[in-house]
């Protein structure tokens, strides 16, 4: 009898209560959108209530949470340069562990921090570093479980920013994006031996965090690597499909891929978009449009560079290389509008767009959140509210910017910046 009311339970509660959480790159379905009810639909003329802030140093790594922790990653240089690890607790900010490990970096350009946000999965913890530090705690206490030095043990050809692209947990698998050579641009190891379970593509990496999909019945891994889109078998490493998308500069890949009913779209800040038609009965895509403009400045369709696009209906909404929030039709390219309200126009200028029910949460690079609604009649801002200041150490320009991705957990807002962590009550309760 207890163990059929424990199963009712977890029926009844289980997707509510994991879905409060933020355990990884985007959310708990690595997909941008954020499940919870009972939030602000519009914030008051007074400031946004913070409940806590954490000081931490330089990063770009976005935070993630789960179990009522909050994890993030930064980066000191003096007296020696050290990445670290930290875990707070999700109320208070308080700090529950910290590791920290010495990484020199070397070749890489914007050093000002760890890119790839921490993913939690059934009690561990997993943290790549920008050199390829990757760690297994235990989530709770911070105890290693595991732990590899995957520069060294694959030889990696590092790319000019960094390793970026953030771990992802899929059944009993941790899966990353390396860029390791002899066919290791994929490595999925086992989630709780650390033991390599396969490796695939000799292809350089991205930035680009890879994603699950399904398809004809089955997973699919997504990737987009330094030189193509590829779907992949996420138990083997398989290749089921491929889609050419060099790289006529150098490799800028950092948007996620998006999947949006059978269609995964694709955007670069040099190369455009891509959009591919994925086959819903047999493992195979077709691209339907590739569209791009002859400079960063006179771009077609979307040339993104931070910020991962939004697909609803028949539109995408997404952040051109100046900062234009664009509306394409999905289906052409097209475009349909253009906005400069959302973000001042500047070089790499960055929005990071959530979605809840029928609003699109925006957080920009000045420190602002944004409800809003995005609809082919164009960008209606609802409300804006001033979070936290940029730094200069993300970007030296325009006074410094805010490029790290917030996590939305608990009726709560985390983000931040070069000097802190910051928890905002989003509950509309309060």
């Amino acid at each position: 009898m207890r163990v059929l009311l424990a199963l009712i339970a977890v029926s009844l509660f289980g997707v509510e209560a994991s879905a409060t959480d933020w355990p990884q790159w985007r959310g708990p379905n690595r997909d941008g959108v954020w499940q919870e009810t009972g939030i602000l639909q519009r914030f008051g003329n007074r400031p946004l209530k913070i409940r806590w802030r954490a000081k931490i140093a330089n990063g770009y790594c976005g935070p993630t949470v789960a179990d009522g922790r909050v994890y993030v990653m930064d980066r000191l240089v003096s007296p020696t340069q050290v990445e670290r690890v930290h875990c707070l607790d999700a109320m208070t900010g308080d700090e529950i562990w910290s590791h920290r490990y010495a990484c020199k970096y070397e070749r890489i350009e914007h050093r000002d921090g760890p890119r790839a946000s921490v993913a939690i999965d059934q009690g561990r913890a997993y943290s790549l570093g920008t050199m390829g530090h990757f760690f297994c705690f235990d989530a709770a206490k911070g105890d290693v479980i595991w732990s590899k030095n995957l520069y060294a043990e694959y030889k990696i050809k590092i790319l000019l920013w960094g390793i970026a692209a953030a771990p992802l947990v899929q059944g009993g698998l941790v899966i990353v994006q390396i860029g390791g050579r002899d066919n290791a641009c994929i490595v999925a190891f086992d989630k709780i031996s650390g033991e390599e379970k396969w490796r695939a593509l000799n292809d350089p990496a991205s930035y680009s965090a890879p994603v699950v999909i399904e398809q004809a019945g089955k997973d699919v891994l997504v990737c987009w690597t330094g030189e193509r889109v590829v779907g992949l078998d996420p138990l083997t490493g398989k290749l089921y499909w491929q889609e050419p998308f060099p790289p006529t500069r150098i490799v800028h890949n950092i948007a996620s891929p998006v999947f949006h009913n059978n269609y995964l779209f694709f955007s670069s800040f040099f190369e455009g978009s891509l959009l591919l038609k994925v086959d819903p009965d047999r493992l195979a895509v077709e691209k339907v449009w590739h569209r791009s403009g002859p400079n960063e400045r006179k771009t077609e369709a979307l040339h993104c560079c931070i910020s991962t696009p939004v697909l609803q209906g028949d539109y995408i909404y997404g952040v051109d290389s100046y900062g234009e929030l664009r509306c394409l039709d999905l289906h052409t390219g097209q475009r349909v509008w253009e906005n400069l309200d959302a973000v001042p126009k500047a070089r790499w200028a960055n929005i990071h767009m959530v979605r809840n029910q029928d609003k699109v949460w925006m957080f920009n690079e000045r420190g602002e959140l944004i409800i809003s609604k995005l609809s082919p009649q164009g960008f209606h801002e609802i409300s804006r509210t001033k979070l936290i200041n940029p730094t200069r150490g993300q970007l030296s320009q325009r006074g410094g910017v805010c490029w790290s991705h917030p996590a939305f957990a608990n009726k709560h807002v985390y983000v931040r910046n070069d000097e802190e962590l910051v928890c905002a009550n989003l509950s509309a309760a309060d």
